[in-house]
């Protein structure tokens, strides 16, 4: 998922030592995003232990996904009234008690799932945070350099997850997962010390604007889950009160303008489709590997450990050519890269697991491509004073689009809705309904490419 900056418009107070800095800054950041992804792996392990089904099991991502993306864009704007230092501070010690508690209360599925709520609020301060403080307090000769080790922390962290969650999941037990975060407190005495104090500054944050999106939010997926018409009715409604209010509110948490910029809106809706997209494949590769390979949750984690890695390697590599091609022809590639990939897996599930790890190796490849040049794209068609807050609702929309695809996708694999067609080529009937859901991941990134190809069709 890409995680952008917001508030970078600030006057410069007080240059730190990037030397001192860094090391911490990238040990804090890669705990905080490796929690999207460590779980991945384990999933089958917690369905079994809690006798539960995909839906139910694809909470424990989902949980974390939806208040990590609304408390990114909530911390952001905090940034610019409150204290960096005890902002960062108050995130460190949230993300931890949250995984404490999720440790302490593993015997209660319930508690799980509270406890990782708990921990993405924390953990969506860290990346939002961060970001400000390399704005606000790096000297410029030295803010390319820690951005692109951040984007760069970011992607690994993210990729490596389910290597990380398998191996601790084999070696120990799944719940070992939620002590992880702890690691995070040791940081504390260094940001204390190394950020400056600072006053309340004016302004306020649109605190029910906040509430009525993620309560908006919660209320789709809930209904993807559990399709009870009263969940879809109160999404509606809550979404029709935020549009009402954000066009009354002196200082709305999201500004009404933006939604008139027709290359915004095009970019924010390729990137839900293919966002969407790849955290469902995410889920749903642990689950085709456990069910039809009956694999490991560590065997599993190695079978991923090939695309984790090319994920931070060609990420650079796709920031390059996007300097040198433009943003339009790495999508393209990075669509290209998916498709075939997603179309390969399809036909081969079942097969080899190695096979698989190798189809699987363009879809990390490709999906780096699309992150680093989409996000840049959308960047070019916002103008200055838009940027903080035109890339934070592009922020919030990757991690909606992810507890969308990852909710849809556990409902489609409960309802045998997947097994409508059999592939010849297959060897198991095990295979059918992820091979078929594959297919249609492919279909949805043609559609993507399509629609980027109208909305954005001259080179940029």
């Amino acid at each position: 998922m890409q995680h952008v900056a917001t508030a970078t418009d600030m006057t410069q107070e007080k240059v730190i030592d990037a030397k001192k800095a860094v090391p911490w800054i990238i040990f804090l950041i890669f705990f905080a995003v490796l929690n999207e992804t460590v779980f991945n792996v384990s999933t089958p392990e917690i369905a079994k232990q809690y006798a539960i089904t995909p839906t139910g099991v694809s909470w424990v991502l989902t949980t974390f996904i939806i208040f990590f993306g609304i408390g990114s864009v909530i911390y952001g704007r905090l940034s610019d009234i409150y204290s960096l230092k005890n902002l960062i501070v108050a995130g460190i010690v949230i993300y931890s008690a949250g995984s404490a508690l999720g440790f302490l209360l593993q015997a209660w599925y319930p508690a799980v799932i509270f406890a990782r709520a708990v921990q993405g609020a924390g953990a969506s301060a860290i990346p939002a945070l961060v970001m400000v403080v390399v704005a606000r307090y790096f000297s410029p000769s030295d803010r390319g350099k820690v951005f692109g080790l951040l984007t760069s922390t970011v992607s690994f962290a993210i990729a490596v997850g389910p290597v990380v969650g398998g191996f601790i999941s084999a070696t120990f037990h799944w719940t070992y997962l939620f002590i992880i975060p702890l690691f995070t407190l040791i940081s504390i005495p260094f940001f204390r010390q190394i950020l400056p104090e600072e006053k309340r500054k004016e302004g306020s944050v649109d605190i029910l604007g906040a509430v009525l999106v993620a309560f908006s939010v919660a209320g789709i997926t809930v209904y993807l889950s559990f399709p009870h018409w009263y969940y879809l009715v109160a999404s509606v409604v809550l979404f029709i009160w935020f549009v009402a209010h954000i066009r009354r509110a002196k200082e709305p948490f999201i500004e009404p303008a933006l939604f008139r910029n027709r290359l915004l809106r095009g970019g924010l809706i390729v990137g839900f489709l293919i966002f969407c997209t790849v955290m469902g494949i995410m889920f749903v590769i642990p689950l085709m590997l456990a069910t039809v390979n009956d694999l490991s949750t560590s065997t599993i984690g190695l079978i991923l450990f090939p695309g984790a890695i090319s994920a931070v390697v060609f990420g650079t590599i796709g920031g390059n050519l996007a300097d040198k091609k433009g943003n339009n022809f790495v999508v393209y590639i990075g669509m290209g890269l998916l498709f075939v990939s997603l179309a390969a897996i399809a036909l081969t599930v079942g097969q080899s697991p190695w096979l698989i790890s190798a189809a699987l190796l363009p879809t990390y490849v490709g999906f780096s491509f699309i992150q680093t040049a989409l996000a840049n794209r959308v960047s070019l068609t916002l103008e200055l004073h838009e940027t903080g807050v035109g890339m934070g609702l592009f922020n919030l929309i990757s991690f909606i689009s992810g507890a969308v695809g990852t909710a849809l996708v556990a409902k489609l694999l409960d309802g045998g809705i997947m097994e409508f067609y059999t592939n010849p080529v297959l060897k198991t009937l095990k295979a059918v309904p992820y091979s078929n859901l594959l297919l249609i991941f492919a279909a949805i990134v043609v559609i993507s490419g399509v629609v980027y190809k109208q909305i954005f069709g001259k080179k940029v």
